[in-house]
């Protein structure tokens, strides 16, 4: 498949069980039908985990509360 953008071939990779379609030119990323789905369900997993975020919390605590160690989330590792 192409990238809608710069037409070259996507690159497939597998991350933690989801499959992710990614530009190498421009970095675009595709998710095929149902990736969505297991992306938003291991968000509500990961909240449900570590309470509701921003309950009472400011920007900069919800921030370090999300990054986890070494500034890193769930979320970035999944991209990287």
């Amino acid at each position: 498949m192409n990238c809608p953008k710069c037409r070259v071939n996507l690159v497939i990779t597998d991350r933690q069980g989801i499959e992710i379609d990614f530009c190498p030119q421009c970095r675009g990323v595709w998710l095929d039908r149902g990736e969505l789905d297991k992306l938003i369900a291991r968000v509500n997993r990961h909240e449900a985990g570590h309470g509701a975020v921003g309950s009472d919390r400011g920007g900069d605590d919800e921030s370090r509360h999300l990054r986890g160690r070494r500034g890193r989330t769930w979320w970035t590792d999944l991209f990287e």
